[in-house]
């Protein structure tokens, strides 16, 4: 494979000098072990367990959402493999970002950071509503879902990560622990009144290819259910953004990310089955909240109803507040090298991004109490994860055949052929998602363009090459510059 002609980063001004630009841009070292990352893998996702997912049944039925799933956690622990590899060659803050500039270039760097960013501002945007749909359902103060809350939200949470990451980190795992309890305990009940019969029944529509009481509306309704089948896995990637405040990253990342994504293939399958066959696929695929839906049919409040409600909450705060942490760390990588105005990635005597905190907090609570549409906001964040994921699994793919003697203290299992195949279910996720919502795709393809047109105009002649990517980048242009080199 021939070289890429790596385009030269620009040198930091004068007042960019190392010793002073990236002494105020620096991270708490040592804020999070192994047990801290692997709640944060769960705290990503752990919302998703309770609602969401439930809609690909109105698209594939059980057995349709059910083979989307299986695909889904397939492309998922794949790359969570691949990215565990990439994450202990540069343990930063950049994560997928530092792993496609330096496979990619610049431009690859920069649209997959683009891309991670747009899940992770739209994300807690959406949770913030569902936040606030719970907290009216239970009766919480007397609040209704409004402005008020979401606003709250914001404000509280992100007081909290500028209070410490590993404050943030201890707080996020304890409503994690409780939101994960409170799946096991709704599983153990729900299966009590298992019935396989609910599974499949869907009317079938005879029009559709394929067809059947297992597959209602044909094989293609498979496909349109692979965007709610990511809802059990959709977050897990963002483990690596935490390298910089990790006891020993290089160690410490690769056991998170699998034990985390274990964990959260576990819960899938238990929350999938055990509410399908109490509630019934026909009775929850258009339920706002599934779980409560399967264990109370009837409506009738009961014991369990109340304490899923109640887990609902705390799984919807944990993701919540741990995707404004992902967020924030990726837009910081970003401001950092360049890419973004650098101002965004300044820290505080806490070693909080303070800016990368409030910015994307403000704008997600302005989308929130502006459009009122969680469900458009997700799938433009379910957009903008396919695109990372694909771009990510291709950086891999690159830095396996392009320097196969780099340094690599975790290695793949299966080597390319799993980032392959991840790259292969990732690109069939990103076209699924045009059968669900094409003008939330077309909205995260216009945020695309524009921040394409910005750093093509403007970031990509300021990048800073102190920054810990783009040195990692360069050293690898060096290196094949010396290889090219018949004196060397």
């Amino acid at each position: 494979m021939p070289e890429r002609t790596e385009t030269p980063t620009a040198p930091p001004r004068a007042s960019d000098r190392p010793a002073d630009y990236l002494e105020k841009r620096t991270l708490r070292r040592g804020s999070a072990g192994p047990l801290l990352l692997t709640g944060l893998g769960v705290a990503y996702v752990v919302s998703g367990d309770f609602s969401g997912w439930n809609f690909g049944l109105a698209h594939g039925g059980f057995g349709g959402l059910a083979v989307a799933a299986a695909l889904m956690g397939l492309m998922y622990t794949c790359m969570v493999f691949a990215l565990a590899e990439l994450a202990a060659i540069l343990p930063t803050a950049g994560g997928g970002y530092g792993f496609a500039r330096r496979a990619l270039g610049p431009w690859g760097g920069f649209l997959t950071g683009t891309a991670i960013l747009i899940e992770y501002v739209l994300a807690p945007a959406a949770i913030s509503l569902f936040i606030g749909d719970y907290v009216e359902s239970l009766g919480l103060f007397g609040l209704t879902s409004s402005w008020p809350v979401y606003l709250a939200c914001f404000v509280l949470f992100i007081g909290i990560h500028l209070w410490g990451v590993g404050e943030a980190l201890r707080f996020s795992f304890v409503v994690t622990g409780v939101a994960v309890a409170a799946l096991l305990i709704f599983a153990a009940g729900a299966l009590t009144d298992f019935d396989a019969a609910r599974l499949h029944d869907i009317p079938a529509d005879a029009s559709a290819l394929g067809s059947s009481s297992w597959l209602p509306f044909g094989l293609l309704g498979i496909w349109a259910s692979f965007p709610f089948g990511m809802w059990f896995f959709l977050g897990v990637e963002g483990v690596p953004l935490a390298a910089e405040e990790t006891k020993d990253p290089v160690r410490s990342l690769p056991r998170a990310m699998a034990a985390a994504m274990g964990i959260l293939l576990v819960l899938a399958l238990l929350t999938f089955l055990a509410s399908t066959g109490a509630g019934g696929a026909d009775a929850l695929k258009d339920a706002g909240n599934p779980l409560v839906a399967a264990v109370q049919p009837d409506g009738r409040p009961t014991v369990l109803g109340r304490i899923v409600n109640y887990a609902g909450l705390a799984g919807l705060v944990a993701s919540f507040f741990s995707l404004i942490y992902a967020g924030s760390r990726q837009l910081f990588a970003l401001s950092r090298a360049g890419y973004l105005p650098r101002s965004l990635s300044l820290t505080s005597r806490r070693k909080a991004p303070w800016l990368g905190l409030v910015v994307p907090g403000a704008i997600g609570f302005a989308l929130a109490a502006a459009s009122g549409d969680g469900a458009r906001m997700l799938n433009v964040a379910v957009f903008g994860a396919t695109i990372s994921y694909a771009l990510m699994s291709l950086s891999h793919i690159v830095l396996r055949r392009r320097e196969p003697g780099l340094a690599r203290p975790y290695r793949t299992p299966g080597g390319v052929a799993t980032s392959a195949l991840a790259l292969l279910l990732a690109c069939a996720a990103l076209v699924a998602t045009f059968l669900v919502d094409v003008t939330a795709a077309l909205v995260a393809l216009g945020v695309y363009a524009v921040a394409a047109v910005y750093f093509a105009c403007w970031s990509r002649h300021r990048l800073v090459a102190g920054a810990p990517e783009e040195e990692f980048a360069a050293l690898a242009a060096a290196e094949a510059e010396l290889n090219r080199d018949p004196r060397s």
